[in-house]
This record gives structure tokens, sequence and C-alpha cells, in this order.
């Protein structure tokens, strides 16, 4: 998953800074700057926004390089098997990093049903998106995935009482044709796994609305903590009657790293949001379709479609219109 910004502000969401099964919680839009004025303040916050778009990138390279691995564990192991792998391992990666037995807060929650509700959405995204990535190419799951921002906007509306106007309506519904030229309904061009790939958007619009609401009241750390609780308890039942232990070594240190690639995408934009306003960190989350094209070219071979190409570029070039139209209004 773009990502969600500020929920205390009317603004619409940037894109998902996502894997296709990830979706980035709500952060702060402005960071704070230490107190250097002139110049010198000038000249930090320039490097300060460097600093941020790297770490940008490196995030969304790190989700491109999650979803690959998705693919390429989907097509030797079950896929609950591997989403519960990709949660198992950033359980222990997080039990690691926040150690809830020395920072007994992190369990505390003001909102169990919200944060409950909103894992199961994040789970259900992560599942419908594992499974298309079997028969999708790792571009055409991401160009659906990235309606979500476009569906967020269009919920802001009813679900946060959120003014739209007529010409982010627009770029909404213009950015929704993007999406149906990559499905290319009719055609029969594309697996009917895209039908999985909407579907997730649907959970991951959902769950964002849910984070943005959450942020309010619980820290990103406790939600990023119950995300992975939630998922490995919930699949934990399952496991027996899907498990089966991976002969091959590849597979095993795949599965075993899996959750390291979104761990480590999720801390880099959580400290790229630190340093940089969300409003000019966003356009660069679309920079994910270029290591996807990349991943699914070098690992399985596969090449966008004239389809694909133009239906992404409907889609970013409407999220990037409704930044444009955000920052307009702000200054306005």
């Amino acid at each position: 998953m773009t990502a969600p910004t500020d929920p205390s502000s009317p603004q619409p969401p940037a894109p998902t800074d996502v894997s296709a099964g990830d979706i980035q919680p709500a952060l702060p839009d402005q960071p704070a700057l230490p107190a250097v004025t002139g110049h010198d303040a000038a000249a930090y916050a320039q490097r300060m926004r460097l600093l941020g778009i790297l770490l940008m990138c490196g995030a969304v390279a790190c989700f491109a390089c999650l979803d690959a691995t998705a693919k390429y564990l989907g097509r030797h192991v079950d896929v609950l098997a591997v989403v519960w792998a990709r949660y198992a391992s950033a359980f222990v990666l997080a039990l690691l990093v926040f150690n809830p037995i020395t920072r007994p807060g992190l369990l505390r929650t003001q909102r169990p049903v919200l944060q409950i509700g909103r894992s199961a959405l994040l789970l259900g995204t992560t599942i419908l998106n594992f499974a298309a990535l079997r028969f999708l190419q790792l571009d055409q799951a991401l160009a659906i995935l990235f309606s979500t921002p476009l569906m967020v906007a269009a919920l802001a509306g009813p679900m946060l009482g959120e003014k739209i106007g007529p010409r982010r309506w627009a770029a909404i519904v213009v950015g929704l044709v993007g999406v149906l030229i990559v499905l290319q309904p009719g055609f029969g061009a594309v697996h009917p796994a895209a039908i999985l790939s909407m579907l997730s958007a649907v959970c991951a619009s959902f769950y964002a609305i849910t984070t943005r609401v959450l942020s309010r009241f619980d820290s990103d750390a406790t939600t990023l903590f119950y995300s992975n609780l939630v998922g490995v308890l919930a699949l934990a039942p399952v496991m027996p009657f899907v498990w089966t232990t991976p002969s091959d070594p590849l597979l095993i240190v795949l599965m075993i790293g899996f959750g390291g690639f979104g761990s480590l995408g999720h801390f880099l934009l959580i400290v790229a949001h630190r340093h940089t306003p969300a409003s000019i960190l966003s356009p660069f989350s679309y920079s994910q379709i270029l290591w996807t094209t990349i991943l699914g070219f070098v690992v399985f071979g596969d090449v966008p479609n004239r389809w694909t190409i133009a239906g992404v570029t409907i889609v970013i070039a409407s999220g990037l219109y409704l930044l444009h139209r955000e920052r307009v209004r702000r200054r306005g």
C-alpha cells in the first residue's frame, strides 16, 4: 500500500507506499525541525528533505522486494503459509525491536476493537494480494493497488466528513478508469486473479481509513505491533493443515527473512516522514512501480504490456493531481 497522511487534516491520501499486502500507518505530515534560523535553517531543511526522499525510495524498494518474494514463494508454498511466514518473521523482529516486556505500554490500546478490525483488514489485504500475485505480473498487481488512495479519497467524505470538490471527484473517476484499462474488462487479457487485487485494494482502502482514525489514539509502534500479532494469531490454527516445510534451502531462507523487507520498509518510511513532510514524499512513492517492473523482468521475465503502462500512467497522474489540488486548497 498510497499512504494515508495526517488523519487530523482533511487532505487526500498520498500514493500507497506499500507492498501488495502492506499499507503504512498514518504519519505526521510536518516533522519538527531544530531551533535554528536564517540560512542555516533553510540549508538544514533542504538536507532533511533530500534525506527523506532517499529514505522513501529505499522504503518502496523494500516493498517491491517483499512483493517479488511473495510471488516467488507462492509458486512453491501454500499462499496462507506464505502470509503467515510474512507475519511471523515481522512479529519476531517487532519483539526484538520494541520488546513489550520492557515497554508494557506498547500493548496498551485505547481502541482494542478498532485495532483488531484494522489488523483483520490488513490481513485480508495481504492474503488477497499474495493470492493474486501467483498469477499476475508484479506491475499489474501494483497498478491495481495504486487505486487505493483514490478509493480512500472517495471514502473520506462519507466516513471522515471531509469535503471533496468536483475536481477531486473527477481525478478519482479518471484514476479508476486507469485501473479499468489495466484490468481490460471484456478483453480476457488479464488473469481473473485481478479481481482478487481489486478486492484487496478495497480492503486496503477501509484499512487506511481506520488507520487514520486509530492514529489519533494509539502510537505507531502499538499499531504496528498489533498488526503483526493479530496476523500471527489468526493464521496459527490454519497452519497445521497447509504448512509443509520447504526442502529447498533458498525457500527456507526466504521464508525466514520474508518479514525483514516489510519491517525495514516501514522503518525507512517512518524515518522519512520524521524528516520530510508527507506532501513532498508522496510523489516519490510512485517510484515503486520502477522497482517492481525491474524485479518482475529480472526474476520472472515479465514485461509490462501497453495496457498496464497506459493504465498505471493514468492512475499515477490522477494521484498526483489530487496532491496538487490539496496544496492549492491549503494555500487558499
